[in-house]
């Protein structure tokens, strides 16, 4: 499956509260993604609060686009990625 870093942009910074509520709210989404087959894996969040760069795993940027629109989120800069990490050179 296609991997892709979403940029976000949330003027006011980011709606999701670290509380019951908030936990309802990811799990939300998590439910109508898997209406689309995406899967969010995580997110990155500026210390401000107004950028995010969440890490999905997804059929096309499309479909990224399409549960971002269902779940009232903005959508900057899509990015196809793929893992590198440091032990990926160890013999």
């Amino acid at each position: 499956m296609p991997r892709y870093v979403v940029e976000r942009t949330f003027d006011g910074g980011l709606p999701i509260r670290a509380d019951p509520a908030g936990s309802e709210a990811c799990s939300a989404v998590v439910l109508r993604n898997a209406d689309e087959g995406v899967t969010w894996l995580h997110s990155y969040v500026s210390d401000d609060g107004n950028r995010t760069y969440c890490v999905y795993d997804g059929p096309s940027p499309e479909a990224i686009r399409q549960v971002a629109a269902r779940n009232n989120q903005p959508v900057g800069a899509i990015t196809p990625v793929r893992v590198l990490d440091p032990y990926f050179y160890r013999g």
